[in-house]
């Protein structure tokens, strides 16, 4: 009864990985690597946790001694933040208002959602291209309109919110472990 379903969720996650163009997970490398800036990880639900997981990874488990540390941080972390901007303006300002406070010209803003039409994450990428930040989105659904907004996106087709949402943790991981290991090997240079 359970091999047939487990059967189909490994396949549908197994098309996510066939979809993967390493042409853009390497675009998404040289940014992270080869800026002097911060990094905000933005998200809602089951993306607002990969957000945090992805800022965790990306600033503490890719250090290695003799490189600086990415400077990455989830803004869905502060609770008290969140609900502030959510209950004096709208639930749909609450990252771009986080951007206004925080962010240059010269960062990187995630944005992770599976259906790829969250109107707070749109909100935030919107303004954060407005002033000249880079933006990442990885997406599920085939993009919805987050894709047309990115600079770099990683979408995929599948329209199952478990297998999107794990497909990002694990571009979250693989991204963090490259990261580390060319930082280790001394051959993150050739990704610049």
């Amino acid at each position: 009864m359970l091999t047939p379903n487990i059967a189909a969720y490994r396949k549908e996650l197994n098309q996510c990985f066939d979809e993967l163009d390493p042409s853009k997970l390497e675009q998404v490398l040289v940014q992270l690597m080869r800026r002097e800036s911060r990094i905000f990880v933005i998200g809602n639900g089951g993306s607002a946790a990969a957000a945090s997981h992805m800022a965790v990874d990306l600033a503490k488990g890719s250090q290695v001694e003799g490189y600086p540390p990415l400077r990455a941080t989830s803004l869905t972390d502060n609770t008290a933040m969140i609900t502030a901007w959510a209950n004096d303006s709208e639930y749909g300002e609450v990252f771009t208002e986080q951007l206004k406070i925080m962010m240059s010209h010269k960062d990187v803003v995630i944005g992770i959602s599976a259906s790829g039409n969250s109107p707070n994450v749109l909100s935030a990428i919107r303004y954060a291209k407005e002033r000249g930040a880079t933006t990442i989105g990885f997406i599920g659904f085939d993009g919805g309109k987050l894709r047309e907004l990115v600079d770099i996106d990683i979408t995929v087709s599948s329209r199952n919110y478990g297998v999107v949402e794990d497909f990002h943790l694990v571009l979250n991981h693989l991204i963090s472990q490259l990261i580390k290991k060319f930082r280790e090997k001394g051959e993150a240079w050739h990704l610049l």
